[in-house]
């Protein structure tokens, strides 16, 4: 199931330990390598440290009342798990980052994606394009599987137009065909 990643902003995560909010979410952690979000980093007046995160390992069940996890104890510091330093200081930011072609012709700018439910892992990016092409589509999807590549600057993704290729084509010999109504004359 596809979910908006825009719905897990400013989403509360509660506690099954006590029952109380611990904090809210306040922007995702993503792995530029596979295009996923690994953690959350959280705000709020009840935590201990600065930058505070919730790996999404950790999230027991994501419901109405926000993402549950066990205890105050599953949420880290930056530098409490090696891998999760490591990408958090990638400082990665999907939103506003440009989209090229591999030709090198701009297709717009990301304006948001969707996850899958289970993984997080980002599915489709959604694209505002220029100004001068957004006259028949004002956005539009664009699938993982599109994408080449992920830099600091813009993510490369694969032409949309098809290369038109010039191919010979015979043209077909008229037969000469015998009209039944003409008279045949005598040669």
């Amino acid at each position: 199931m596809l979910i908006s990643a825009s719905r897990f902003m400013n989403t509360p995560v509660m506690s099954l330990q006590t029952g109380a909010e611990l904090g809210r979410t306040a922007r995702e952690i993503i792995d530029p390598r596979n295009l996923s979000i690994v953690a959350y980093e959280l705000e709020g007046p009840l935590l201990d440290q600065r930058p505070t995160l919730l790996r999404l390992d950790d999230v027991r069940e994501i419901g109405p009342l926000g993402m549950i996890i066990d205890s105050a104890d599953e949420l880290v510091g930056v530098s409490d798990v090696i891998e999760l330093q490591k990408i958090y200081e990638y400082k990665f930011v999907l939103m506003g980052k440009h989209v090229v072609e591999k030709d090198g012709r701009k297709v717009g700018k990301v304006i948001g994606y969707t996850v899958m439910a289970g993984s997080f892992l980002i599915q489709q990016l959604s694209v505002k394009r220029p100004l001068l092409r957004s006259f028949g589509d004002t956005e539009m999807l664009i699938h993982r599987s599109q994408i080449v590549k992920v830099t600091d600057d813009q993510i490369v993704v694969k032409s949309a137009t098809v290369p038109r290729q010039e191919q010979h084509v015979e043209k077909p010999v008229l037969q000469a065909y015998e009209n039944p109504f003409r008279k045949k004359q005598a040669s």
